[in-house]
């Protein structure tokens, strides 16, 4: 049963984009991607899960916290809430943030697209991060997946061809292609060896991604100076280290050896879009000024950060072991996790960028 706060609210152009924790959330990259889009929009909430049909609460414990001295109770579950975006045409997100369901996974997705077919949603997007074998210092790599060969010839996406265990993300979007609703899904891919939250640069390029998709202009606020900052933490980190710093320097050789041949027409293109929405002069309706940045590889991406931001976690030190190459910890056997909830391996496509569906 989903808990209406003021009834079932009048949208325009809907699109559906949803975020879970836990297990398709690598650094929390992709559940803190939904976090800033209702932030940044001021997203009101107006409908929940009810938590009782879908969440274990003793693995997902429920919190207290006081309200001008009187306790209250925060139930995990997963809540609904609306922006409205501006520009030349206006439209509204419904973001869905939540945790990854204990049970019932298939009334679960039932359930949220019963809802998004009486909002007039018209595609759902769905974000996940997934550990790889990238290096920190180059851009995040980002694959955009769906089930449906139309959707993928129109919007430069790849067809799913993924087989191995799969979480909610990848349940929701078949529950999506088998009702007939347009769905994709994006995955960041995440450096195994700093996989710990947050990763600013991971988050930054699922909204950069997002924002190609759907022909947004989103506010980032502060989230690249983050980015740069979170970099430079790991960078020195990394430099302390001489076993870590070496396995970065083989990954950052892989990696610019495989992307060599790949300074295409595309991705010129697509840079150049997204620098011809940073450009517009004025915020539309519910956009704040300023703060708009993109994720690169350029020497601007390096430059020191301002003050006081918080170092991330030391990276861990690479495993001895046969490379892996399908976005696990080196010397892993396939299908088993880094030591953190919600953070399994997955295959990488062929063209490196990991996805999962």
């Amino acid at each position: 049963m989903i808990e209406l706060d003021e009834g079932v609210p009048e949208l325009v152009d809907p699109v559906m984009v949803a975020a879970f924790e836990g297990w398709n959330d690598a650094g929390d990259a992709a559940s803190t991607a939904i976090g800033h889009l209702d932030r940044e929009w001021k997203g009101e909430v107006f409908a929940a899960l009810d938590a009782e049909d879908y969440y274990d609460f003793q693995v997902n414990r429920p919190t207290v916290w006081l309200d001008g001295g009187v306790r209250k109770i925060t139930w995990p579950t997963t809540r609904l809430s609306v922006v409205r975006v501006g520009g030349d045409r206006p439209r509204d997100l419904v973001l869905v943030r939540g945790i990854e369901p204990s049970m019932r996974w298939r009334s679960f997705c039932n359930e949220l697209l019963g809802f998004a077919h009486e909002l007039g949603v018209e595609m759902v997007v769905i974000l996940g991060a997934l550990l790889g074998d990238t290096p920190h210092t180059r851009p995040v790599p980002v694959s955009g997946v769906t089930s449906d060969p139309d959707l993928a010839a129109t919007m430069d996406l790849e067809e799913t061809r993924y087989e191995g265990p799969t979480g909610i993300v990848g349940i929701l979007q078949e529950a999506c292609t088998h009702a007939g609703v347009p769905a994709v899904s994006l995955w960041a891919a995440v450096p195994h060896y700093v996989s710990q939250p947050p990763n600013p640069k991971a988050t930054l390029a699922l909204l950069n991604r997002l924002e190609d998709l759907l022909g947004l202009r989103i506010p980032l606020g502060e989230l690249p100076e983050d980015a740069r900052a979170w970099q430079l933490g790991v960078d020195q980190l990394a430099a302390e280290d001489s076993e870590v710093a070496e396995y970065v320097q083989t990954l950052e050789e892989a990696r610019d050896t495989a992307e060599l041949p790949e300074a295409s027409g595309d991705a010129i293109a697509r840079e150049f879009e997204r620098y011809l929405r940073r450009r517009d002069p004025g915020p539309g309706p519910g956009q704040p000024p300023g703060g708009h940045a993109t994720e690169s590889g350029d020497a601007s991406y390096l430059r020191d950060p301002a003050g006081g931001r918080t170092r991330p976690p030391k990276p861990q030190r690479p495993e001895p072991g046969p490379a892996s190459g399908t976005g696990g910890v080196p010397g892993s056997a396939p299908g088993t996790t880094d030591g953190r909830s919600g953070e399994k391996n997955e295959r990488q496509s062929d063209d490196g960028d990991a996805s999962e569906n």
